[in-house]
């Protein structure tokens, strides 16, 4: 018994002092909770469907919660490492969000009208309680890369896909690329082209400015999709904020 115990905290102390030296957490308990990730089809729209009932039932993501919620942020030096973690993070504490309210239509429901849930305490980074709003807007936000659109998920239907694997600096660059052809493949969410126009997702008019930078909207689609034809430009693929995974009966 006296052993074990001192096994445990030569371990705690282990992970600790990897933590603290560490430019990035290993991401292990979050590609396991990614494996509750897989193809599927909601409301006519196709899209990478979470199973929240086994996310709430196999505790797998309260691992990867612990992994951002004991991380030294200082020790993240470049810009890719920020990208990759706090992306990773949002994506963690928007999953948490939902099973702890599981079940639920609509990640919308966990807030109001007053006090919506993007500005509630999320969970905590480095123990500092942060809100999902908070991440997008104060930390990823400023970062000036627009394709964290496509990588963030807000746990709803119309979001991107909720990637397989966890992001990481080293591919990060790949990464956001891949996430966003992909969006941007996807004619129920992401664009679609009739006769007249070339449709694309509402989160180019949400976040239209954070595009100013790679030449703009229609620069950036274009960068994806060269196919295109010479066609207006429309922000209005309708946003289906039911929740991304099987509706609980």
């Amino acid at each position: 018994m006296i052993l074990t115990k001192r096994l445990m905290t030569f371990m705690a102390l282990l992970i600790v002092s990897l933590n603290t030296f560490a430019t990035e957490p290993d991401w292990s308990a979050y590609a396991e909770v990614l494996k509750s990730v897989s193809p599927g089809t909601k409301n006519s729209v196709k899209l990478a469907l979470v199973d929240y009932q086994a996310l709430k039932a196999n505790g797998k993501l309260e691992a990867a919660y612990q992994q951002i919620a004991n991380f030294p942020v200082k020790n993240l030096a470049s810009k890719d490492e920020k990208l990759a973690f706090y992306i990773n993070a949002y994506n963690i504490l928007a999953l948490k969000t939902v099973v702890g309210h599981w079940p639920l239509d609509s990640i919308k429901d966990v807030g109001s009208l007053i006090s919506p849930v993007w500005g509630k305490t999320a969970g905590s980074i480095d123990d500092n309680n942060v809100s999902l709003d908070d991440i997008e807007n104060k930390t990823l936000r400023p970062l000036a890369e627009p394709r964290i659109h496509f990588a963030i998920v807000c746990a709803s239907v119309s979001c991107p896909d909720l990637r397989d694997t966890p992001y990481t600096a080293a591919k990060i660059n790949g990464q956001l690329d891949e996430q966003a052809k992909k969006f941007l493949a996807n004619a129920d969410k992401g664009l679609r082209v009739d006769k007249e126009s070339i449709h694309v997702s509402k989160i180019f008019d949400w976040f239209g400015k954070d595009f100013k930078a790679v030449g703009g909207i229609e620069a950036f689609i274009r960068q994806y999709r060269p196919d295109l034809p010479n066609l207006p430009l429309e922000k209005d693929i309708n946003y289906d904020w039911d929740v991304n995974g099987i509706t609980a009966k």
